[in-house]
């Protein structure tokens, strides 16, 4: 089988757009609906209504380290991997029935928010928006090794980009869009009740679709057979303790192991590359909002426009996305991914420059869009490309958690920068944050040119 990671094209242009009519990518579109509602409902919609009721910048950027839960999931990722829920895993499956339970906990969480007053209760309303994060952490680690096992690898862009989409629709004109308009006629209340209600897509896909097969290499199942052999024949080991140890040590040392050794003097690159990847967007997401109000954006501008048309842009920039990894593989996509984002961050320094414009937003935000879904959808694709499907969800957690744990610390400092240095510095900072990356991109794909 062809390398996801070559540099030459794949297949042909009618193969790439035919992916996606698989149903398993089809599915993940809904999956991907569940994953992105709870995100921007404790981030940039919680943002708009923080600074709506005069809540400081400081403070807001301070509650993006509730993000950082999403980049410390590796801790609880080989639970979720490993262990049999009871009763709901013999009628579910091990994927389907975790997915049930970490969406039950996104509904408590946001209903909870919807009866709490930030205003007077703005601890109260932390606890609960950690609550959300945290379940939707968990939600994100099982449909990722969803995603990785239910197909070949030759659709893992198709499924990564189906899953963007998903995710866009939800974030952007569900939790974003339809959450600000209900907001503005209704109340927030009222908002954060409906968008609970709305998990029920997440909950009814769950129910439909079917546990994928998960394939143990003879490779993988060796090293864990002489763990267990050393453990039987170790007389020094209590044999109430030798389950829980072989236990731990496949769920959690294994993963690890397994990772170092398939890419040895390159482990280490990667994972640095992992956690800086993403870094400048990331970074600018969590201070979007209230540059908007601060720009004088009513909220049904920002529902109109960042929200409404932006998300297309993102949709198409994730079908791109999909089709020219399919076409052209990975790396390249990568490149062009990291390069987009670091531009169109410094079209916000413009717009920051210009001042109130529709059409400098519109502009501005349908390119972020566009390039933000496109980068997404490549590195999704390659982070898959770099899991053993014997452990899914424990690999893919800690690429994901060192995907934003750097840049979610990070953010927390934005409105500090904000109010010290101003919107323009702040939006130039972001970009410069993405020059890394894309040297390392080229780095691999000079690496990869060696091997082939």
């Amino acid at each position: 089988m062809q390398s996801q990671l070559d540099l030459k094209p794949k297949t042909s242009w009618f193969n790439a757009f035919h992916v996606y009519l698989n149903r398993r990518v089809i599915a993940m579109l809904f999956l991907g609906f569940a994953a992105g509602l709870p995100f921007p409902l404790v981030f940039t919609t919680l943002s708009t209504w923080l600074r709506q009721i005069g809540i400081s910048k400081t403070v807001i950027g301070f509650f993006a380290w509730i993000g950082i839960t999403y980049s410390i999931k590796i801790f609880w990722a080989p639970v979720v991997d490993r262990l049999r829920l009871p009763i709901a895993t013999s009628l579910l499956g091990q994927r389907r029935s975790w997915m049930l339970l970490a969406q039950a906990g996104i509904v408590i969480g946001l209903l909870g928010m919807a009866w709490t007053d930030p205003s007077q209760y703005i601890t109260q309303m932390a606890l609960f928006s950690l609550l959300v994060a945290f379940s939707s952490a968990t939600q994100d680690i099982v449909i990722d090794a969803y995603r990785i096992e239910a197909v070949k690898d030759e659709l893992q862009g198709a499924m990564a980009a189906t899953y963007q989409a998903g995710w866009r629709i939800a974030a952007a004109l569900v939790a974003g869009a339809a959450a600000l308009y209900l907001s503005e006629y209704f109340s927030w209340t009222v908002a954060y009740t409906i968008m609970a209600a709305f998990m029920g897509v997440g909950i009814i896909t769950v129910l439909l679709i079917s546990e994928p097969e998960r394939n143990i290499n003879q490779q993988t199942y060796m090293q864990e057979q002489r763990v267990i052999d050393y453990l039987e024949s170790a007389a020094h080991v209590p044999n109430v303790l030798r389950t829980p140890i072989a236990w731990f040590i496949g769920a959690v040392i294994c993963p690890f192991t397994d990772f170092f050794q398939r890419n040895s003097k390159q482990a280490l690159f990667i994972l640095l590359f992992i956690g800086i990847y993403r870094i400048s967007d990331i970074v600018l997401a969590n201070m979007t909002h209230p540059f908007y109000i601060d720009m004088g954006f009513s909220v049904i501008e920002i529902a109109n426009i960042a929200k409404i048309f932006g998300v297309l842009m993102t949709l198409l920039g994730a079908f791109v996305g999909g089709v020219l990894v399919v076409r052209y593989g990975i790396l390249r996509i990568l490149l062009l991914g990291a390069i987009l984002v670091s531009v169109t961050n410094l079209m916000f320094a413009l717009l920051a420059d210009n001042g109130h414009s529709i059409i400098g937003l519109t502009i501005v935000l349908s390119s972020d869009n566009f390039s933000g879904g496109l980068a997404s959808t490549a590195f999704i694709a390659y982070l898959s490309s770099l899991t053993n499907k014997a452990y899914t969800a424990t690999q893919y957690a800690l690429f994901s958690s060192l995907m934003t744990l750097g840049p979610k610390f990070i953010s927390g400092f934005s409105g500090m920068v904000i109010d010290a240095q101003g919107y323009i510095f702040f939006f130039v900072y972001a970009a410069a944050l993405g020059l890394p990356a894309i040297l390392m991109v080229i780095y691999l794909m000079k690496h990869q040119s060696n091997k082939e």
